[in-house]
């Protein structure tokens, strides 16, 4: 895929700000690349200052692959054309756009951001697209969806070259509405700069990512970040949570707000009329009228993702028929309160819950789905925010039985990990189990599950792998849950 015939001197147009120097020849300029390792020739590379590596120390490796651009803020050795221009991380996404034609342009564009919840908004946009008769693309935390097509992603919200290259293949294709993860490291380091989003939503704010944004402030500026007239036209925001009520009171975009109870004139609100753990029954107070509408998930967290999807919906022009059917035709959404099939009488649920508040919420939504006991199987991640893991731990007790393990520890002792959340739960007792091998958790919920009774596997919900300090093995709680509950068939114990 190609750029249509940019050079040198229009990104240098593109970024005036930023006090543009071109050395060298004008040159055209494919495609627009951060990583060395993925130039191809005719392409540009822009040098970035990362935490990790510096960007221009790669200069010439990208010149020796066929970069006919260097992007530096300052002049390098390599013998290529180089536009030398100021903070040049900060103008990426501008530079990125320009060479594939700002491709957002093309398309209606959906931002969604919070802590929770993302995922499965971004999902039911594109279910009830597709029953719109449109052309819908996603991007977030499992992937991308290019009409229809998955695309494995390595970030929540791709880096500013990538993201723009993947929107250009969705216009190209035909797409006419993207959803997209709009995560707060995305926001502060400008990811989604040079889009400009025809509506943001937001879901709702708790503890996460302190380890980069240093405070639940910071944290919620990032988040804020979105919701100003540079970066989006209008604004659907979930006001049943705190930071939802103060960003809608901030925001100098038109608000749509959304939450339980009865409907407004700039307010969507709905009330749960029955659920059960693979469904859940609402109705829907629109601005065109009250529906009904089954939503194929369990769960209050999920009414409310349904309600903020419907609103989205509503306010990119989608008739009330197509929110409904396609919230009821939702296909699963991967590692999201997802049923693990088994004929032993009790329910066995995946969810990505990964900080003390989604993971208290599925519990609490677990509790009032099953007549049995509620068993979580929760930990904490290694290289990240430690200070979520005791309410980690206090949010797992919250479950009849809440057995701790390991996450994803990384370069961290699993034991170690394993143990701190285990303090937040109040210490071991006979409701607050410690098994630090995952799979074995995952057997120990199993053999200890009676009919009625719900467990939950929390935390690493889609993905397909575990990662320790040395080595990266497969593992899938769907997967694992799937085989321990063959065994304990095969082994005839009830």
């Amino acid at each position: 895929m190609c750029a249509d015939a940019v050079t040198a001197s229009d990104l240098a147009a593109a970024v005036p700000d930023a006090t543009p120097r071109l050395v060298g020849n004008d040159v055209v300029v494919a495609d627009l690349f951060h990583d060395s390792r993925d130039v191809v020739p005719g392409s540009g590379f822009i040098a970035i200052r990362g935490a990790i590596s510096e960007g221009h120390d790669y200069a010439a490796a990208a010149c020796a692959a066929g970069a006919n651009l260097l992007i530096v803020d300052h002049e390098v050795p390599p013998a290529c054309t180089q536009l030398v221009i100021d903070d040049t991380r900060r103008r990426m996404a501008r530079l990125a756009a320009t060479v594939h034609g700002n491709p957002a342009t093309r398309m209606k564009m959906v931002g969604v951001t919070g802590t929770n919840g993302k995922t499965t908004v971004t999902h039911m946009v594109e279910s009830i697209v597709n029953a719109a008769g449109g052309m819908p693309g996603v991007v977030g935390t499992v992937g991308a969806h290019v009409a229809g097509e998955v695309v494995p992603l390595a970030r929540t919200t791709p880096e500013a070259t990538d993201l723009q290259r993947l929107l250009r293949e969705m216009a190209d294709r035909g797409v006419d509405v993207v959803a997209l993860e709009v995560s707060s490291h995305a926001l502060v380091l400008g990811r989604a700069d040079a889009i400009l989003f025809d509506v943001a939503a937001f879901t709702n704010l708790s503890q996460d990512h302190l380890d980069f944004h240093g405070t639940m402030e910071e944290y919620f500026a990032a988040k804020a970040a979105l919701f100003s007239a540079e970066r989006a036209r209008h604004s659907v925001i979930w006001v049943d949570d705190p930071a939802g009520r103060r960003l809608a009171g901030m925001t100098p975009l038109p608000v749509t707000t959304v939450g339980f109870g009865s409907a407004g004139t700039q307010h969507v609100g709905g009330d749960i009329t029955s659920w059960g753990p693979d469904h859940t029954q609402l109705t829907m107070h629109l601005r065109a009228g009250t529906v009904a509408v089954r939503i194929p998930l369990g769960g209050r967290f999920n009414a409310a993702n349904a309600l903020l999807a419907a609103a989205v919906a509503d306010q990119i022009g989608i008739d009330v028929a197509s929110i409904v059917t396609g919230i009821e035709a939702l296909p699963p959404v991967p590692g999201r309160f997802e049923q693990i099939p088994n004929d032993r009488g009790f329910a066995v649920v995946v969810d990505y819950a990964h900080t003390p508040d989604a993971v208290a919420s599925a519990i609490a939504a677990a509790a009032e789905v099953t007549e049995g006991r509620v068993i979580a199987i929760a930990g904490a991640a290694g290289d990240r925010d430690p200070a979520k893991r005791v309410p980690m731990g206090a949010a797992a007790a919250t479950a009849d039985i809440a057995i701790i393990t390991s996450d994803n520890p990384r370069s961290e002792d699993p034991a170690a990990l394993v143990q701190h959340v285990v303090e937040g739960a109040g210490g071991l007792s006979n409701s607050v189990l410690a098994e630090v091998d995952r799979r074995a958790a995952i057997r120990r919920a199993i053999r200890l599950a009676a009919p009625s009774d719900m467990i939950l596997i929390l935390g690493k919900g889609h993905e397909p792998y575990q990662e320790f300090a040395d080595v990266t093995i497969e593992f899938d709680d769907r997967r694992v849950a799937a085989e321990e509950l063959a065994a304990r068939s095969g082994d005839g114990h009830r």
